[in-house]
């Protein structure tokens, strides 16, 4: 078995104009001083990276390490997960998700797609720049408009909508193939790939492709009443990211997981910050410890009711009070004894 590294924090929902979460070594500093090891980069966040320089230059990626380590920390993860989304969107989501990208590819779809393609590609190279072996990121969607099959979809719309996101992504998983980098989807409400047996039509359509894997974050599955801790025992082998983010669910008479339209606040399911929500962490992290996952424990913060400073300053010691020190011997090692076959012989009888 091996030990799970952590805690770290994912950037995204901490940046904004304000010191210290202004610049990355601003925020880095602060994020050291809580007690956390490891930061994950959203590369569309221009003041903590810049994403093509990063592609086509060690030196700069070198630098970026450096100035992180200066902190006592480690980049875990690159997140493309506002591009990803980009990969593949359906039209009728088109004006909310053209402010994921810039404003030159705004309300020209291919345009947008293209520019999400070669952000895509220009993380797998600056991951391995950065001797990185895993990048977290969305799918995209076609086919969430039909989540639900009212009115019946028609024969071989799913078949379709999934053979074509692998048209798209297959050439960005070869890319991660070259680079040695497993792109790791985290599957959400909203993506096309967002539960078990999404994600295996997925790879069955890009043909079982080696470098499609997992961002395993429980709370997105808390909210779809499945079994989370189960969810290991069928993927552990794709899961090479984990976001560490708590969520909840209160269905009542008049509402249940699809929310009533509801704001955060008011939803049956609403994501909370660690600690405060339902996910078993002790089974979580002692099923991904007995599967060998080796890799970070990302504190992802959302919750509609704590601060972000608060969720961030009680995550870290959550996190790694979770943390097992996997054993490398059995605890009952004392009462062994050398192998000697005579005497296993002689007590089985032979």
């Amino acid at each position: 078995m091996k030990t799970i590294k952590g805690p770290a924090i994912f950037l995204a929902q901490f940046m904004g104009d304000e010191p210290p979460f202004n610049s990355l070594d601003s925020i880095c500093a602060y994020m050291a001083s809580l007690g956390y090891k490891g930061v994950q980069i959203p590369t569309w966040e221009n003041r903590l990276i810049d994403l093509e320089k990063a592609a086509n230059s060690k030196a700069y990626c070198d630098e970026l390490k450096g100035k992180v380590a200066e902190h006592g920390l480690a980049i875990t993860e690159l997140s493309t997960h506002l591009q990803g989304q980009l990969v593949a969107v359906h039209p009728v989501y088109d004006a909310m998700f053209d402010g994921f990208a810039p404003e030159e590819v705004r309300n020209n779809p291919k345009a947008r797609t293209a520019w999400a393609v070669q952000q895509l590609k220009w993380a797998a190279q600056a991951s391995r720049n950065m001797g990185i072996d895993a990048s977290v990121s969305f799918s995209g969607a076609l086919l969430w408009p039909f989540m639900y099959p009212w009115p019946q979809r028609p024969a071989g719309l799913t078949e379709m909508g999934f053979g074509e996101l692998a048209k798209r992504w297959k050439p960005i998983l070869d890319v991660y193939d070259e680079q040695g980098v497993d792109l790791c989807y985290e599957l959400h409400p909203g993506e096309d790939i967002h539960d078990g047996d999404s994600f295996e039509a997925f790879l069955e359509a890009l043909g079982g492709h080696s470098r499609c894997c997992i961002n395993y974050d429980p709370s997105h599955f808390v909210l779809q009443c499945m079994d989370y801790v189960q969810f290991i025992d069928f993927y552990h082998e794709r899961i090479k990211a984990f976001h560490v983010k708590d969520a909840e669910f209160n269905p009542t008479g008049k509402q249940g997981v699809y929310g009533g339209f509801q704001p955060w606040l008011k939803r049956a399911g609403r994501f909370r910050s660690l600690g405060d929500g339902d996910v078993d962490f002790r089974a979580i992290f002692s099923k991904l410890s007995e599967y060998d996952y080796d890799s970070w424990a990302v504190l992802e913060w959302e919750c509609c009711i704590k601060s972000p400073e608060q969720g961030a300053a009680e995550g870290a010691p959550f996190i790694q009070g979770h943390i097992i020190e996997v054993t490398a011997k059995a605890f009952d090692d004392f009462a062994g004894g050398a192998a000697d076959d005579a005497q296993n012989r002689q007590i089985l009888g032979l």
